[in-house]
């Protein structure tokens, strides 16, 4: 059983994928921070960097986009990765481009078409793209590149062989490509050309808007969550789309009119007073999701970190047993992992986390337990829309993987960096800021002669000192003729103290 939910906020939109009534996927799309990928753009290059073979491009989005020469150069690859399919080109040509210099094709100041391949995060700009692709719901136009063909993943042959011939017939440049993508082996004829029709009106349109404007703009935006949403469930072919907002509902109705005969899905309003994702358990889901440590229902726990270079994730045994009657610890061991593994692809999901990932499973003597756990986690990887590459496990049970990072993981989302800490979790304890406290109080007395001083401190920091440090400072000032005098002030930081001159009133640096 597949259910999408549909959140609408007035700032957001949060989509649910629950199996069989357990939360699978979340993505949340916020209006500050939209998703962009496939929007198109008319940008303005800011910046050359000869040493990478790369620009700087302003597109009017923030941070500016990053462009390297293997994204101007025609690019095969692209476009295999951006749909996530193995294509089967026709009429395959070799690139004539013989440019290697990147500064022989753009100028500080040139404007230029690109397209976003790869959202912003964090203060890092988009990725961007000059092989621009218009993703329809059944075929792909690639207006700068002449390859037409038919995805692998149609596998009947007379299917294959029809399509082939169909996209042969269209009457369009000869330096326009065009791809069936999966969803075409299911329409007729007729819909594949009108959509071949829409993609090309929509090109054209482009390239007007591109000559019309005079700085960098927005010139085509891809579909948004909800359109996403109700082509994604027809696709997958889910049972149920879930919405509780009524304007959202009937959009939803219109858009699947078009495509109800390829898929019975239940469109449904949610009417009850009790939020959606409360009722489906589904903010619970979330939070536990932003907790560090996640318990595994055979007792076992998994303990997420997180550094500048990757994510790491711990596999421990926790309350569970191993066994004290003497069975087979090692495959008890086994048991907990393999939990552990189907839990590890969900988070991963939820919390979208990309990047570089270190998996720590509990140690297991047997090299074939090993590859039950590793091939069970791969088996479990595979149905994530994130490309991931895992590698093999080592003696000590450390699996490396990567996986694509699409867009801003669900903490990034979600969370800013404490102003408090910066970000590190952790603040001096009260002890380590008396110390640093004496050490300064002994360079204004004996070496500054600073013989009348006041010290402020926060009012946490000054009950501490007032049951351990505060008669000791005085002693220790006592013996120069020096006198000092407390202070609290509850808005500065718990960490920080300041000095004054009782004379002048002025803040002496320390």
């Amino acid at each position: 059983m597949n259910d999408i939910l549909l959140n609408v906020e007035s700032k957001e939109i949060r989509y649910a994928h629950l199996k069989n009534g357990q939360l699978y996927d979340l993505v949340i799309d916020r209006k500050k921070s939209r998703q962009i990928t496939g929007n198109i753009y008319r940008g303005k290059v800011t910046n050359i960097l000869h040493n990478i073979q790369s620009a700087f491009v302003d597109i009017n989005e923030g941070e500016n986009g990053f462009i390297h020469i293997s994204d101007i150069l025609e690019n095969r690859k692209k476009f295999e990765e951006m749909f996530d399919m193995d294509f089967e080109f026709e009429n395959e040509t070799k690139p004539s481009n013989k440019t290697k210099d990147i500064t022989q094709i753009l100028k500080p100041e040139q404007p230029v078409l690109v397209q976003v391949v790869k959202e912003p995060i964090g203060s890092k700009g988009a990725r961007l793209t000059s092989n621009i692709s218009i993703a329809g719901r059944y075929l792909v136009l690639l207006p700068n590149n002449s390859h037409r063909g038919v995805s692998k993943k149609i596998e009947d042959p007379g299917v294959r062989e029809q399509l082939k011939k169909l996209i042969r017939s269209f009457e369009m440049p000869q330096d326009m490509g065009l791809i069936c993508r999966t969803a075409s082996a299911r329409v007729s004829t007729d819909m594949l050309i009108d959509e071949a029709t829409d993609l090309f009106n929509t090109w054209q349109a482009i390239v007007e808007k591109f000559h019309k404007a005079d700085r960098p703009t927005l010139l085509f935006e891809e579909s948004d969550l909800v359109k996403r949403t109700v082509i994604n469930c027809i696709d997958k072919g889910y049972d149920r789309l879930l919405i509780d907002d009524y304007a959202t509902f009937q959009r939803c109705k219109q858009l699947y009119q078009k495509y109800e005969s390829e898929h019975p899905l239940k469109l449904e309003f949610y009417r009850d007073k009790m939020p959606m994702f409360e009722r489906f358990n589904v903010e619970r889901e979330i939070d536990k999701a932003m907790k560090t440590k996640i318990w595994l229902k055979s007792g076992g726990y998994l303990f997420f970190d997180q550094t500048e270079a990757m994510h790491t994730i711990d596999v421990n045994s926790g309350r569970s047993s191993t066994n004290p009657t003497g069975g087979d610890v090692e495959e008890t061991l086994v048991r907990i992992n393999l939990e552990a593994v189907q839990e590890i692809a969900r988070q991963l999901r939820i919390r979208n986390i990309g990047g570089l990932v270190i998996c720590d499973f509990i140690d297991m003597r047997v090299r074939k337990n090993q590859r039950r756990v590793l091939d069970h986690l791969k088996e479990c990887m595979k149905e994530d829309s994130a490309k991931c590459t895992i590698l093999g496990m080592s003696e000590f049970g450390l699996v490396e993987m990567t996986r694509q990072r699409n867009r801003e993981s669900l903490a990034q989302t979600i969370y800013t960096t404490c102003p408090y800490c910066s970000g590190s979790g952790l603040i001096k304890s009260h002890e380590s800021v008396s110390l640093e406290i004496e050490r300064a109080l002994k360079k204004l007395v004996f070496c500054q002669n600073q013989f009348a001083l006041k010290l402020v401190v926060h009012p946490e920091l000054y009950r501490y000192l007032e049951y351990s440090d505060k008669s000791y400072y005085t002693k220790l000032v006592g013996k120069s003729n020096a006198h000092l005098e407390f202070a609290i002030n509850d808005s500065i930081h718990l960490n920080e103290f300041v000095f004054y001159s009782t004379t002048n009133g002025q803040k002496i640096d320390t």
